[in-house]
């Protein structure tokens, strides 16, 4: 005969039911938690990087271009030429105009072609202008004979009619600009002339 005792297979001993685990409420408090700091941890990172805090170190990825000089500023690179203009006065500028410093840099050397549709030739002597820093105009003088054979090549497509049009000269000089700046970029990653001149010009 059994008594209450044996229901259920108690031993004797009194056992208190315990659980380590959290209730699962808490649980998903603690994950939620979790991502939110790692969530704030890998923003703040960005944050950080963004500001050049770390990273490249400098704060600015701009590449180095040639800058704007503005008129009566030193311009931190030395122009072509300029060490044979040491005693010469500096210019005075106006107060009108445009407010940035133009820079002239002159072929020594005339460019003489043919024109696209008619026995006749060409003759100019050239001259180039920049608002930028002496990079621009010292870069024209080392690609200098890349220059010369992009202009010829332009004077050669050139047709009677416009060397003898001042539009169509306009239009040749529009050219020529696009030309020099095609060099510089191709070499060096910028261009930075604003204008070709015309210092001379013959047909014959």
């Amino acid at each position: 005969m059994s008594n209450g005792k044996d229901k259920g297979g108690w031993d004797g001993v009194e056992r208190r039911q315990t659980s380590s685990a959290p209730p699962k409420g808490g649980m998903v408090k603690i994950i939620l938690g979790v991502v939110l700091l790692l969530g704030l941890g890998a923003g703040g990172a960005y944050g950080a990087f963004a500001a050049g805090l770390f990273g490249s170190g400098s704060g600015n990825d701009e590449p180095d271009q040639p800058k704007l000089v503005l008129k009566g500023e030193e311009d931190p690179y030395p122009l072509p030429g300029v060490e044979k203009e040491k005693d010469a006065a500096k210019p005075v500028y106006g107060d009108g105009g445009s407010k940035y410093r133009t820079a002239y840099y002159s072929f020594e050397e005339s460019f003489t072609s043919n024109l696209a549709d008619s026995p006749g030739l060409v003759q100019v002597e050239l001259a180039v202008s920049t608002r930028r820093d002496g990079r621009v105009l010292q870069w024209v003088k080392n690609h200098e004979l890349a220059i010369r054979s992009a202009i010829l090549a332009q004077l050669a497509a050139t047709t009677e009619a416009e060397v003898y049009d001042v539009e169509g000269k306009k239009r040749l000089a529009a050219r020529l600009t696009k030309a020099v700046n095609g060099v510089l970029e191709e070499n060096e990653g910028f261009g930075g002339v604003d204008a070709v001149h015309f210092r001379g010009f013959l047909v014959q």
